[in-house]
């Protein structure tokens, strides 16, 4: 939520929030006459019942700050209240009311003529609601000129200085966020952009620049913003070093985040779901099914977030795959649920892609090849729409495996040549490795005995790489962490008596 100086010191309110709503209530009706306190108490009142995750209520507050902005004539604030407003409402799914109040505040934004500084950051408040509405949506391609944008409007601002001269208007005394908390969202949102997109080393580099300025910021400044942003940045860069290869480097995150979440019980209380959730995506890649079952089973405990629910059920069902028969009847109550033929839960184009594969994965354990391809050739056809590289590789491989199986050797390696070319651009170890065994497989069936041994060349390399960093991981004490399923994060780890080696789910 936006603020007005010194909004979020917590003097500003009762350490009870009951105690604290009535008395804002009373402040809000005798401060009608001062517009500068009226919409701060607008504001605060917003905020709190944000805080309890009454949504409906702070989007009636804002809605009657927006209206009073409008009457005492102060444009800038008026779009700052539906903005926040806004964000709420994405933030509830309710996306048939969002499209004309974001289209709204598109025209305030533009036609306001004040301060540059506040021009430019309504504009960038706007845009990252326009990008962050997109990723939600899973449209990694639709929101690159929205992206772009928004990386061109915090230049712009960087070069801005600061106006000391007040606004003629008091009720235009608020700001959304100091530049610098800006320019780590920017970076944070551009994270998130290229982890779906599948440009992973691109994902890694804005990570270690936005954790730089945060460290730098984290100095100076307690704002529980800022470790809101270091958590959001951590789940991000986690899910990139698990498909990249760096299974230790991953769990030192985890580890990171749950302190960052021992020290404030409501970023615990925000993130406990998508904590789990990379525990879990953490046991698969470590091949531990039975804790990957048991934190994904956890995470769905802990969520009401639609889109979440659908990835932690989406990858809970590979599990299962993966698992053979011991799981028929939960699987497919779960893979009926996420049906994407039918009524799919969320509007997430990424995520209806991602249960088209994992609808393919189990038509193909389960030998029914003709089904598996028609599903794998939706996804490609969703994933190709809209830049989604690592599902269309994950893909490529399944539809190269299928081909393989059937003796159809030549659309075999059509599938598979183009699957390795994209998995080592993004890179995703696991589908290289799985690449290399089917063209190594492939090349010796086809008498083709130099390309067949280059490729087992590559098979051996990969599968050296991915075992020493699996034998790492499993050996650190914060492996430990893939047991935790209840209450607040563990404060120590013990040492484990020795690693998990097998890497069979792999090979």
């Amino acid at each position: 939520m936006l603020s007005g100086p010194g909004l979020n010191s917590p003097s500003t309110i009762s350490n009870s929030v009951d105690a604290a709503k009535p008395l804002l209530r009373k402040a809000i009706q005798i401060s009608q006459q001062t517009p500068y306190w009226h919409c701060r108490l607008l504001f605060q009142l917003a905020q709190l019942h944000t805080l309890e995750k009454d949504l409906v209520s702070a989007c009636d507050l804002l809605g009657v700050g927006a209206e009073y902005a409008r009457v005492v004539g102060s444009e800038y604030t008026r779009a700052l209240f539906l903005l926040s407003k806004g964000m709420l409402l994405l933030m509830e799914r309710k996306l048939q009311e969002v499209h004309p109040l974001l289209t709204l505040c598109g025209q305030i934004v533009e036609n306001w003529q004040g301060n540059p500084i506040q021009k430019e950051s309504l504009r960038v408040f706007f845009l990252v609601l326009q990008v962050t509405h997109y990723l939600d949506a899973g449209q990694v391609k639709s929101v690159k000129p929205c992206l772009k944008q928004l990386q061109q409007c915090i230049q712009t601002i960087s070069t801005l200085h600061d106006d000391e001269i007040l606004p003629s208007n008091p009720a235009d005394l608020f700001h959304w966020l100091p530049k610098e908390h800006m320019c780590v969202l920017v970076y944070l949102v551009t994270v998130m952009h290229s982890m779906q997109a599948g440009y992973l080393e691109k994902a890694q580099k804005y990570t270690d620049k936005a954790l730089m300025q945060l460290e730098k910021l984290k100095m100076l400044d307690c704002s529980p913003i800022l470790s809101s942003f270091q958590v959001i940045l951590l789940e991000h860069i986690i899910m990139c070093r698990l498909v990249t290869g760096h299974k230790a480097t991953a769990l030192q995150e985890i580890s990171q985040v749950c302190q960052l979440c021992q020290q404030s019980p409501r970023l615990f209380s925000n993130h406990a779901a998508q904590l789990h959730t990379l525990l879990g995506l953490y046991c698969v890649s470590v091949n531990c099914m039975d804790n990957a079952e048991a934190q994904f089973t956890t995470a769905l405990r802990l969520t009401n977030h639609q889109e979440l629910w659908a990835f932690i059920v989406t990858n809970l069902a590979s599990v299962y795959i993966r698992e053979g028969n011991r799981h028929q009847e939960v699987l497919y109550s779960l893979l009926e649920r996420i049906n994407p033929d039918h009524s799919f839960p969320v509007s997430s184009h990424c995520l209806r892609a991602a249960a088209f594969y994992v609808r393919g994965l189990f038509s193909f354990f389960q030998g029914r090849y003709n089904e598996a391809k028609r599903f794998l050739r939706e996804t490609l056809k969703m994933s190709n729409a809209e830049d989604l590289n690592r599902l269309t590789a994950c893909s490529l491989v399944l539809l190269g495996h299928i081909f393989y199986v059937l003796g159809n050797h030549r659309e075999s390696n059509n599938m598979v040549v183009p699957a390795m070319q994209l998995a080592s651009k993004i890179p995703d170890m696991s589908v290289q490795l799985w690449s290399s065994a089917l063209l190594r497989d492939l090349n010796k069936a086809c008498g083709n005995a130099m390309d067949a041994h280059e490729a087992a060349q590559m098979h051996q390399n990969f599968s050296q790489q991915l075992l020493q960093d699996h034998i790492e991981a499993c050996s650190l004490p914060e492996h430990n962490l893939i047991t935790w399923t209840d209450g607040p994060p563990p404060v120590q780890f013990q040492a484990q008596n020795g690693p998990n080696t097998s890497l069979a789910s792999l090979l």
